[in-house]
């Protein structure tokens, strides 16, 4: 288990996409995403080779203030914006997942 916290602004982003939101099971990822039924539908979020979690938008906010964060954000969806959104069977991909509830 990761034991990474999760923060209020990421609960909120996940409850407007209709998804729950919970630690991640995988000692490499933060969060896993699953449906309202519990089905897992990604995990998102890395975790540094030293055990630390990468950066994201609420972490920013907290530790480094707004405008900070919002740099790091605008930089974090630059360089993700190549990466497909939906896959062939029309759900979203990870990269959304991340994009929205982590940025």
């Amino acid at each position: 288990m990761s034991g990474y916290k999760i923060k209020s602004l990421q609960e909120r982003k996940a409850k407007e996409l209709g998804v729950i939101i919970k630690s991640s099971e995988s000692k490499n990822k933060k969060i896993d995403v699953l449906d309202k039924k519990g089905n897992k539908l990604a995990s998102i979020g890395g975790v540094k080779k030293d055990g630390r979690f990468y950066g994201d938008y609420a972490t920013f906010i907290e530790e480094k203030g707004l405008k900070f964060a919002n740099e790091r954000r605008r930089l974090y969806l630059k360089r993700h914006s190549k990466y497909p959104k939906k896959k062939p069977d029309g759900s979203f991909t990870n990269s959304m997942y991340s994009d929205k509830i982590l940025w």
